[in-house]
């Protein structure tokens, strides 16, 4: 039976934490399935080994063929999915960076830059929506296809050389294999469509839940937090600052999707990175969800991305504008440095934090950072020569 979409609210060290923990405890496994003769590879090809303790089974996960998930990390890591060869999935996706790219602002093949900054892909196959700001892109497999064709501006820049990339893939006689294996039944299954499909099948593995914070949260290693982390946790879960209202769940982001939860709408926030200046104008040229709803109500709202890996992804915000942990408490605090510069009122409360508590804070949030995702060889480059990195 499929469970509503009920924060469960758990009390632990003192502090109120509001998770979804819905399949708390449920370890799922999945038979490894040895790759064929010939085929190099640093890890099993199953979609999943483990689920971690505390995190649900996402959507469709124990229903990807493994050979899908092997494809895709190949095509992952492959310059020769971009439109002139210089690029890769993991350019701007990289596993130390908890898969972003340590950029603001993430730059396509053709050296464009893009008015964005990478988001991670830890636990994406939780997300309710993807990218910043676009609730229309609410599958994996949709989001696959954003950096592939985008043109404004351009990213992987496949639009139009579409037959020139797959033909530089059917010239390999490992994705011949890899192909024919995923796709058994097609004559000819050396198509964009399933590019795209074995990409969110690899995507959709990338799951965290090893962090110190699971540790001590989900399997009682009360050890595995310093006492600082734990007063910062507290912190982090009060109502003075607010911080799990946006960062919820598990997950600590917005609404999450998995086998077990009825799905619920995505959420966009108003951070005040930016504001409404004295002439009535948005004083900065993204405008966020605005773009695709077109409802003025709208203006400066992103998605709250998860904050599992925090500490790896610098810098922060949508735009990359905020360089540190400590900072981006401070925008905060100060109810958001749109705040200082604009008439409009801050849809942030300010609130007070002493310099210890902020140190507290910082703690928690690196207390969220799972190593072991970070160099799990199942989501590293398969390629003996490093096809993922720039020629």
């Amino acid at each position: 039976m499929r469970k509503a979409y009920s924060p469960t609210t758990v009390h632990f060290l003192g502090a109120t934490l509001i998770l979804s923990i819905a399949g708390a405890g449920c370890i799922a496994r999945v038979a490894d399935t040895p790759p064929p003769p010939g085929l190099l590879t640093t890890a099993p090809a199953s979609a999943a080994n483990l689920i971690p303790r505390g995190l649900p089974v996402p959507v469709g996960l124990l229903d990807e063929p493994p050979e899908f998930v092997q494809l895709g990390r190949h095509l992952f890591y492959d310059n020769r999915l971009s439109g002139n060869g210089y690029q890769s999935c993991s350019t701007c996706h990289q596993q130390h960076l908890a898969f972003t790219d340590g950029l603001a602002r993430a730059i396509g093949s053709t050296g464009e830059r893009h008015p964005r900054s990478s988001m991670t892909l830890t636990n994406v196959a939780y997300n309710a929506s993807f990218t910043w700001a676009d609730p229309g892109i609410n599958t994996l497999e949709a989001q696959t296809l954003v950096p592939l064709f985008n043109e404004h501006p351009v990213e992987m820049g496949v639009r139009g050389r579409e037959s020139e990339v797959v033909e530089r893939l059917r010239g390999d006689a490992r994705y011949a294999l890899l192909f024919a294996l995923a796709f058994p039944g097609e004559a000819d299954p050396f198509t964009i469509e399933n590019i795209g499909r074995a990409l969110s099948a690899f995507e959709r593995t990338m799951i965290s839940g090893n962090s110190p914070w699971d540790r001590v949260v989900f399997r009682g290693e009360s050890s595995a937090m310093p006492e600082t982390a734990k007063r910062g946790m507290r912190i982090f879960f009060s109502e003075r600052t607010g911080c799990s209202s946006c960062h919820q769940t598990f997950n600590f982001s917005g609404p999450v999707v998995a086998a077990d939860l009825i799905p619920q709408p995505p959420m966009f926030h108003n951070t005040n990175v930016y504001g409404v200046g004295i002439d009535g104008r948005y004083d900065s040229s993204d405008a966020g969800l605005l773009e695709a709803t077109h409802a003025a109500a709208d203006v400066g709202h992103f998605r709250a991305p998860t904050l599992r890996n925090i500490a790896l992804t610098a810098p922060y915000m949508h735009d990359g504008s905020i360089a540190t942990l400590g900072e981006v408490i401070d925008h905060y605090a100060m109810g958001g440095r749109a705040a200082l510069r604009t008439s409009a009122k801050s849809p942030l409360v300010p609130f007070a934090i002493s310099e210890e508590e902020k140190a507290d804070l910082i703690a928690f949030l690196e207390a969220l950072t799972d190593h072991d995702f970070v160099t799990d060889p199942r989501f590293s480059d398969p390629w003996e020569y490093g096809r993922g990195r720039s020629h």
